[in-house]
């Protein structure tokens, strides 16, 4: 009852206001998204992503070691293949020899403690830019569950610590995390994109990698097959309990922002890891806002990472793990 009761007292200063803080961050909640290239001293900045950029082998090196005396412990590898390389069952991404396992060993040789996590999809490798392989004008879940599960048993051989299934397929974890097993890899695990939404805010990632849906007949135009509509909420739920009953040990929400109520849902529904990948789109935006005036860059940065954090991810996929990290610091 007022005034027995100020809750202001709790706001008065900055070390007041540490002491009863609810949600902290530190460098342990932040997964790294890489994207890496062909070639030697390749540095080449993303249009729509200011300050983010491909890197060649010898620039992610040099990242690694960055990134691993900056407390950042995980990075999110992936590749952006030459065309010529791309065909309708991504022959490419279980080549041993491919971009993404020398990558993997890239990371692994410069840092044997960085916890090196893959993409599994489709869709750098398609001619169709598709997750999946495609056939009859849809995507054709079971043969590419298959190509999937050797994809990530091939990063799995290379020394990836975990694989990260983006592609939405149904049963794909199931497959994976069973060829795993036969294959003796009891120790990689898999971070399952479990409800990821058909969103309009992957596009500068989709610039980043060229793998953009083609417009050709018979090949369908978007990815709403098979990443989740983003009216549905219970539906959330059903994918990520059936992901963890399949072999899941983190599953994933993405994008961020727009599905903070996602993410409390599933932290409420499960009791492994839930990760949150801030996506190309919501770092886009904050950059373009920001170099405009209109936003004060580090602040708003901050707020929506601990909205995140909040909201129940215990890992964060963000393309402002390293700002952040040096903000708070």
């Amino acid at each position: 009852m007022f005034p027995l009761r100020r809750n202001r007292r709790l706001r008065t200063s900055e070390a007041m206001r540490s002491l009863v803080r609810e949600t902290s961050i530190s460098p342990n909640d932040f997964i790294v998204p890489l994207f890496v290239v062909e070639g030697k001293g390749v540095k080449d900045e993303i249009a729509s992503m200011p300050g983010y950029y491909r890197l060649s082998l010898d620039n992610l090196a040099k990242e690694i070691k960055v990134l691993w005396k900056m407390g950042l412990k995980s990075v999110l590898l992936f590749v952006k293949v030459d065309d010529k390389l791309k065909d309708n069952v991504g022959t490419e991404a279980l080549n041993p020899d491919g971009l993404m396992q020398r990558a993997i060993k890239t990371v692994k040789d410069v840092e044997p403690e960085m916890v090196v996590m893959t993409d599994v999809a489709l869709d750098p490798f398609s001619s169709f830019g598709h997750d999946g392989i495609v056939g009859g004008g849809k995507i054709i879940n079971d043969d590419s569950s298959a190509v999937l599960a050797e994809m990530g048993l091939s990063h799995a051989n290379a020394g990836a610590d975990f694989i990260a299934p983006s592609d939405m397929m149904d049963g794909r974890i199931f497959e994976m995390r069973t060829l795993l097993e036969d294959e003796g890899h009891h120790d990689v695990g898999i971070m399952s994109y479990s409800a990821k939404y058909a969103s309009a805010f992957y596009g500068p990632f989709r610039d980043a990698l060229d793998s953009a849906p083609v417009d050709l007949k018979d090949v369908p135009k978007d990815k709403k097959t098979y990443q989740m509509d983003y009216a549905n909420r219970n539906e959330a739920i059903k994918e990520t309990l059936m992901d963890i009953e399949e072999g899941a040990d983190i599953v994933m929400v993405k994008p961020g922002l727009c599905y903070l109520d996602i993410v409390r849902d599933i932290k409420n529904a499960v009791n492994i890891p839930v990760s949150v990948y801030q996506v190309s789109g919501e770092y886009a935006m904050i950059k373009a806002a920001a170099a405009k005036g209109w936003l004060d860059h580090d602040a708003v940065v901050l707020e929506q990472t601990y909205a995140i954090k909040r909201a129940g991810a215990d890992l964060i996929a963000s393309y402002f793990a390293k700002d952040v990290v040096k903000l708070i610091s």
